[in-house]
């Protein structure tokens, strides 16, 4: 069995109009959530193998400040293919990572996210920023990750202890 953790993006900053949807950061909320998120997975002991992220401000942001409260030590990955990714394209990032790993968070954006643990878990819920789909996959591979591999274990929206 395989763990797969999808964790979209914290709320991020509209202040600034010049930036693009790919630089735009962090707002004071997001801020505030992603290391609330990561101190959740910590104080439950969620165990996190590897981390990859895309690449956008905001996500990596997010990836870095839930990477300090988990004391994870590997660098985060980053992967353009994870902006803007399609159910598709995150299946195919999940299928690469390496059987060594028996747990991955990714760190993204919706609409994928959300579509992804859709696909996934045959579910239907939302993904608000800073929300962590817990997924255990029925799989023991990742390269075998398929439409209804997966269960939800949990959804934990920021708020939730």
């Amino acid at each position: 069995m395989k763990t797969l953790y999808l964790l979209r993006h914290a709320k991020s900053s509209w202040d600034d109009a010049s930036l693009s949807d790919f630089e735009r950061p962090l707002n004071p909320r997001g801020l505030k959530a992603a290391p609330f998120m990561g101190a959740l997975m910590r104080d439950r002991a969620l165990r996190v193998d590897t981390i990859i992220s895309s690449p956008a401000v905001r996500a990596f942001a997010t990836a870095e400040l839930v990477r300090s409260e988990i004391a994870h030590t590997q660098e985060i990955t980053l992967d353009a293919r994870v902006y803007e990714a399609s159910v598709e394209e995150l299946l195919r990032i999940i299928s690469e990572i390496g059987d060594g790993y028996d747990s991955a968070l990714l760190v993204g954006h919706n609409p994928g996210f959300e579509d992804t643990a859709r696909y996934l878990t045959n579910q239907i819920f939302s993904m608000p920023t800073a929300s962590l789909a817990i997924i255990d996959l029925q799989i023991d591979r990742w390269a075998e990750i398929a439409g209804g591999s997966g269960v939800i274990r949990e959804l934990v929206r920021r708020g939730t202890r």
